[in-house]
């Protein structure tokens, strides 16, 4: 089980990380929204709170890989 939660940890710190970086691409090529600046800053704050749940995760279930 903790190997799964470790699993589930990097697929959402990865994701997180990715609406990071991508966010505005995500935004112009997904979306049509007249405010793009809005847009991109909540996808950005919804990236970087799934990349603290996925680090979370991670650092609660690192006992799994090491023992």
């Amino acid at each position: 089980m903790q190997t799964f939660m470790l699993f589930i940890g990097v697929i959402i710190l990865v994701i997180g990380v990715k609406l990071i970086y991508d966010a505005r691409i995500l935004v112009n090529k997904y979306f049509s929204v007249s405010n793009h600046n809005g847009a991109v800053l909540f996808l950005k704050i919804l990236g970087t709170l799934c990349a603290i749940c996925g680090a979370i995760l991670i650092s609660k279930n690192w006992g799994a890989i090491i023992n």
